[in-house]
């Protein structure tokens, strides 16, 4: 992956084929997400994925997690080298990274912010599945560790419209800058 001079880095989170499934209508979210990683790309802004992925049987998953203990019942399938598979839509290329997390944070139990002060990256703009899990938490520890962060609003996605919208209306506002894809791209393309 190339350096860059800009401190900058796009984050693309659970962006999975299960937490696709996920969502009512995912073609604006995809249409979305893909432009933001097409406008980083084209500015040398790096892109990182971050998965989340567990081993087989989930031995990562204590039982008072409540959040993944559902998955040892087999609500969604994520221990399979498939499940760990970032969508078609905005898949990787061969040097861009992908982390993978074992909690609803994108830095609980990953890499992430290894990854972020070995590029010098202290601006990153947040997009993925779900708003009210990794974006929210994410968005949390990193104001936390004193990151500037941005939220593509348009490039998050929740199961609950209304939830989305108090959280990029009401909530991420307090801690980041919440703008939508064509805002961001006008921005970087300045």
């Amino acid at each position: 992956m190339e350096q860059n001079n800009q401190n900058i880095a796009l984050l693309v989170m659970d962006v999975q084929g299960a937490t696709i499934k996920m969502l009512a209508d995912s073609a604006s979210f995809i249409q979305s997400i893909t432009k933001a990683v097409q406008s980083a790309r084209s500015k040398n802004i790096p892109v990182i994925y971050i998965v989340v992925g567990f081993r087989k049987g989930y031995p990562e998953v204590s039982p008072n997690n409540k959040s993944f203990s559902a998955l040892k019942n087999g609500a969604m399938d994520l221990d399979t080298e498939a499940s760990f598979k970032v969508h078609e839509s905005v898949e990787p290329k061969a040097d861009e990274i992908i982390v993978t997390k074992k909690r609803v944070s994108a830095f609980t139990g990953s890499d992430l912010e290894v990854v972020l002060r070995s590029f010098g990256i202290k601006h990153i703009v947040l997009t993925g599945i779900a708003t009210s899990g990794v974006v929210l938490s994410t968005l949390r520890e990193a104001a936390d560790k004193d990151y500037v962060i941005t939220v593509l609003a348009d490039c998050c996605a929740d199961r609950d419209e209304e939830v989305h919208r108090v959280l990029t209306t009401k909530i991420f506002p307090r801690q980041s800058e919440v703008m939508n894809i064509e805002e961001w791209v006008a921005k970087n393309h300045s």
